[in-house]
């Protein structure tokens, strides 16, 4: 079949020649392919380059830590104190330092209790309230005792809400560096009640206690060379943009107490015993996960407690954070998992009640290694020694190297059983690949997550879904498919992805689901997996261990793969547009070969297709007056109006004279072409995947470029040429590029499909109004629990 494609686009431009300079300043405007660096992203620099690359005097500042901290198991309190040895490696002169206090969100009168709002809904859940209730009776926030330089004088300090600054008595110049004290201490809220990043749950059967402690202690607010001082006040969205650094930290705990933390156990001989200590080398060359501390050994420490003290020692280098759990009920495993890469091998370790089996010692740790397997070959090879996933309060919370998740099976009081559902399988696995996958966004690719939220999870949940299709055949994932973001797309929702991340009125949808999704679409759709992948590892290669933007995420991606993507960033990142492509209309055309013989043929027959109704089709049948009177026929009756005459064929014969060979080919092509005309309805513009059904039955793909709405980003028109009749047209056949339309996605038109419900109506219609208040209720709870922001 001979085959080929023109490019037909057709674009009429209307401009007003008394204006014609305000006509040109609006075509630019509208222009969706118009750069994003003439009027959206920073000039480069000699930080931040145009490739998207670090320049040559790029820089980032430093924070050491040496921390000791009592876990104060009785009254559920931190006690600590910290030296920090900051680093300042700006060309700036400091006049004082910022220092987050994140705890102090939950102190009374917060900058976030003073802000916060609720729904103009008359009702609530019973969590909601039992919340309010507990924040009124619970002392939350820091109490800072002391703020010292390194030989013990009192250093000037102002506290404002979760934000500390530290007047410094001398400036600190470029390449300086200074340590300064701190003490102090809080008390651990209950997670379970009021979602956080960590804090304690009790469990009532035993009188015991898992703690998750993070955001622990005062830490370095960032200082860069696009913001200064990131000292925006934390409200519970925006994360953190922190510093990179060593840190030793000694955790004193009840004696019989297993203790997880970012780093690696300094002291094994004097926490653990011999047989842990004899397991846990053994799980480093194990093919699956070793048991450290068994069933056996928690229950024996749940009989009688410890009534002494441990303090467990652990170091971590060059990380931006610090994060531990702790309890007496952790059973604790453990595998090695060797990357060649690298010549290393990585502790992958997993520390869960009883009350977390059997899915925790099925699935968590073999849940961390499928991810750096995966997350490896994508991005970047870990650099860590431990990787650790931690079952406790908070549902899902990331540290560098450990990680905090929630799922666990369910108690039936009735049998004494434990069981959990597909949903609780899945959630569990998901959750540690999202939550370690962190480790390498933003722990080690550290983004600014105070501003940008989808830097680190857009990215993260994208390598997420890719991990999870590695898991198993038709895994079910949440946030993976571009049809899954559809409903959001058109829906009032809507903010642009580049959004703060405390004004995003959707958090699970904006900076999760839809730019993992427009990730998703950009390698499978727009650049090929080829050329984004290799693209994405270079982004993670460029930006290991620095503190990228997303102007360089962006350019780097064009950078390493020869594509221009400014359209796509605007459309996804900078608007809310969604996609909404009609085929409105296909036409046929052939040829017209100039010979008479042919074309007054094709002309009468398509005469003869004009149909008729039965009524006239029978009026044809009856007798008519020539019939009766036949001399009444004459030379037009016996050549109609489709008949050739000499001349026309004279006038082809002299055509025919002056063509050149190629021209006569030309004519005699008996190919179809056909015109498809299609419409942006919703603004979004993208490439159009399409699929031919020919009449013969056999299909053909055809792709086409989103360049072809340059010159008109409403409306397009596309020529085919095939030899084939076509049957139908589709759009998007395979639902990759989020069209939120499926309907007008056909030509001819599809009768669409769908099923009735059939229901047993109320009589009373009030009845019925309060059966659809209640399924609305519970929709938007459901959507509300989903969307946290506490993950």
């Amino acid at each position: 079949m001979k085959k080929f494609f023109l490019l037909g686009i057709i674009a009429v431009f209307s401009c007003v020649s008394a204006n014609l300079a305000s006509a040109q300043t609006t075509e630019q405007l509208n222009d969706v392919f118009r750069q994003l660096s003439d009027e959206v992203l920073p000039t480069p620099n000699v930080y931040r380059t145009a490739s998207g690359a670090p320049g040559h005097k790029y820089w980032q500042q430093q924070a050491d830590y040496k921390i000791d901290v009592t876990l104060d198991d009785d009254k559920q309190r931190i006690i600590g104190s910290a030296e920090v040895k900051y680093y300042n490696n700006s060309p700036d002169t400091l006049r004082y330092l910022w220092i987050q206090l994140d705890q102090n969100r939950f102190a009374h009168n917060s900058g976030q209790d003073k802000s916060a709002f609720s729904s103009a809904d008359a009702k609530a859940g019973y969590g909601a309230i039992r919340a309010e209730v507990y924040k009124e009776t619970y002392e939350g926030g820091y109490k800072i005792s002391r703020v010292t330089d390194s030989g013990g004088a009192p250093l000037p300090h102002v506290i404002n809400d979760t934000m500390m600054r530290i007047d410094l008595p001398t400036p600190l110049r470029p390449g300086q560096k200074i340590s300064f004290n701190i003490d102090w201490s809080y008390n651990v809220l209950d997670a379970t009640i009021i979602g956080a990043r960590g804090g304690k749950e009790f469990f009532k059967e035993d009188g015991n206690y898992i703690y998750e402690i993070a955001q622990w202690f005062p830490r370095m607010a960032a200082y860069s060379d696009y913001d200064g001082w990131t000292n925006k006040q934390f409200l519970g969205n925006g994360e953190f943009t922190l510093e990179f650094g060593d840190y030793e930290v000694a955790i004193t705990v009840p004696a019989d107490h297993v203790v997880s933390a970012t780093g690696v156990l300094q002291n094994p001989r004097d926490v653990l015993s011999s047989v842990e200590r004899e397991r846990l080398e053994k799980a480093k060359t194990s093919k699956t996960p070793v048991m450290i501390v068994t069933t056996e050994d928690a229950a024996a420490k749940l009989e009688k407690r410890a009534t002494t003290t441990k303090t467990w020692r652990f170091k971590a280098n060059n990380v931006r954070d610090f994060a531990f759990a702790s309890s007496r009920k952790f059973l604790w495993d453990a595998q090695g998992f060797y990357q060649k890469e690298n010549d290393k091998t990585v502790m992958a370790m997993s520390f869960y009640p009883e009350e977390g089996n059997p899915i925790w010692s099925a699935y968590s740790t073999q849940a961390i290694i499928h991810t750096l397997e995966v997350y490896n070959r994508y991005s970047l090879v870990y650099p860590y020694p431990v990787a650790i996933s931690v079952n406790g309060p908070v549902g899902g919370m990331e540290y560098p190297m450990i990680c905090f998740n929630g799922p666990r099976p369910t108690l039936d009081k009735k049998t004494g059983k434990k069981t959990y559902s597909r949903r609780t399988k899945y959630g569990l696995i998901s959750v540690i690949i999202h939550e370690v996958g962190h480790n390498y966004f933003p722990m080690i690719v550290n983004s600014d997550e105070r501003q940008w939220t989808w830097m680190d999870e857009g990215l993260n949940t994208f390598l997420q879904n890719l991990a999870e299709e590695e898991w198993e055949k038709d895994y079910p994932t949440r946030r993976a498919e571009p049809y899954q973001i559809v409903n959001y797309m058109k829906s009032t929702k809507q903010v642009p992805i580049m959004t703060n991340s405390e004004s995003i009125l959707q958090f699970g949808n904006n900076a999760y689901a839809k730019p993992a999704i427009a990730l998703r679409i950009l390698r499978e759709t727009v650049m090929g997996r080829e050329l984004f992948d290799f693209a994405f590892r270079e982004y993670s290669r460029r930006w290991k261990f620095k503190r990228p933007t997303p102007s360089d995420f962006f350019r780097t991606m064009e950078d390493a793969s020869g594509v221009d993507l400014d359209w796509f960033w605007r459309g996804w990142f900078y608007t809310t547009q969604h996609v909404d492509v009609s085929l409105d209309k296909v036409e046929r055309f052939n040829i017209d070969t100039k010979d008479p013989e042919i074309e007054e043929a094709i002309k009468r027959a398509k005469d003869q297709e004009k149909g008729l109704t039965p009524a006239r089709r029978a009026d044809q049948e009856l007798e008519k007056r020539t019939d009766r009177f036949p001399e009444l026929l004459d030379f037009y009756n016996e050549h109609d109006e489709f008949t050739v005459t000499n001349k026309q064929r004279n006038d082809y014969t002299s055509l025919i004279k002056g063509l050149e060979d190629w021209q006569k080919a030309l004519l005699s092509n008996k190919s179809n072409i056909y015109k498809l005309h299609f419409s942006n309805i919703g603004g979004l513009v993208m490439p159009l995947p399409l699929e031919v059904t020919y009449e013969d039955g056999s299909k053909e793909e055809i792709r086409i470029n989103a360049e072809i709405w340059r010159k008109n980003a409403k409306k397009v028109t596309r020529a085919l040429i095939t030899d084939k009749v076509i049957a139908s047209i589709s759009v998007d056949p395979y639902w990759e590029i989020a069209d939120t339309n499926m309907e007008n996605n056909h030509y001819p038109r599809r009768i669409e499909k769908s099923r009735f419900e059939l229901i047993k109506r109320k009589k009373s219609r009030d009845m019925m109004k309060e059966f659809e208040t209640k399924l609305k209720s519970e929709d938007d709870d459901k959507k509300e629990k989903e969307d946290s922001p506490e993950k």
